[in-house]
């Protein structure tokens, strides 16, 4: 994987002439963190706020226009996900061209509130998050588009490839043996269950830093850069993934998450059942992957920002067995 390697390197003056040329904006641009590409908040004399969004030089355009498409498709669906703006020219994607490589830059439009990250996260909040994923998965229920079928590094139907892969990397050899001894169960009881999941298109990134709120209510689903064809429930397991960490007590959180999806959305059996595993092989993935991007960009701090949380937390979590029955 290179696409670390091929990141735009924009800084906040060349945003500025961006904005301008190609959006009719005056502003003043701050960078936001971001995994593989480029995200600038840009802020206008009058206050109002937007989001440049400069795309990895390996991004195609193909997959861009998918994600337009699915925050097209979304609006007037759901209340809580960004829109895209369009440029001067009328188009929803501009490439611009810099000697190393051209980029693909949209605008989108910026959701006022705190990162789920940063907030106390009440029972009615996890609650109203859940059901928050379920409209979600509703509404995306009858959307599809042939650029998110693709073979994809954070779809949990290749989580058991990258253990494998980048488990080697990890230099804690505690929790390495903890998460090849997960894998190994994980393939030997799960894998026949896997293939009867129901798949649909998924946001596959809810994180507490993807998940923007107001007290006690989700205002923002953002970055619909990890958009694939997956495992449905897969949407749940990746938010029970960024809940569960740094709690008392995991299960109860993870329990209120799961009663608010049901309440927008429903969930076969064989999906209750898998949704504990499929978040630990989230977290397990995300542990690999961090070791293997780390090592080929040591300085990016965006890379480690929910690591410490991960390799504290999932040894408890890989030795607690949750039923569906606990769950719901």
């Amino acid at each position: 994987m290179s696409l670390l390697d091929h990141a735009p390197q924009f800084t906040a003056e060349h945003v500025t002439t961006i904005a301008r040329e190609v959006y009719g904006l005056s502003i003043v641009a701050q960078e936001l963190p971001s995994e593989r590409d480029q995200n600038f908040l840009l802020t206008t004399a009058t206050n109002e706020h937007f989001v440049l969004k400069i795309a990895n030089a390996f991004e195609t355009r193909n997959l861009l226009e998918a994600q337009n498409e699915a925050m097209q498709h979304l609006e007037g669906r759901v209340s809580f996900c960004p829109r895209v703006i369009n440029a001067l020219s009328g188009e929803s994607i501009t490439q611009i061209l810099t000697k190393e490589s051209p980029h693909y830059v949209r605008l989108i439009t910026f959701i006022e509130g705190q990162p789920l990250a940063k907030v106390e996260q009440s029972p009615a909040l996890l609650f109203n998050f859940g059901a928050s994923l379920g409209k979600l998965t509703a509404a995306l229920a009858d959307f599809d588009h042939e650029a998110l079928h693709r073979s994809f590094h954070w779809d949990l139907a290749n989580g058991l490839r990258v253990i494998t892969e980048y488990n080697v990397l990890f230099n804690e050899n505690l929790l390495r043996q903890q998460m090849d001894e997960f894998a190994f169960k994980f393939k030997n009881e799960f894998s026949v269950q896997l293939n009867t999941l129901p798949r649909s298109i998924i946001h596959g990134d809810a994180n507490d830093y993807n998940v923007i709120v107001d007290h006690d209510r989700v205002v923002g689903i953002i970055d619909f850069g990890d958009m694939v064809h997956s495992y449905r429930a897969g949407e749940l397991a990746v938010a029970l993934a960024y809940v569960v960490l740094d709690k008392p007590d995991p299960v109860a959180c993870a329990r209120g998450l799961v009663k608010g999806y049901l309440s927008e959305s429903v969930l076969t059996e064989a999906e209750l059942n898998l949704l504990w595993p499929l978040m630990l092989l989230r977290l397990c993935m995300s542990v690999c992957m961090a070791a293997y991007q780390q090592q080929q960009k040591p300085d990016n701090e965006y890379l480690d920002i929910s690591q410490r949380s991960i390799r504290a937390g999932l040894p408890g979590l890989l030795a607690i067995d949750v039923s569906a029955a606990i769950l719901t």
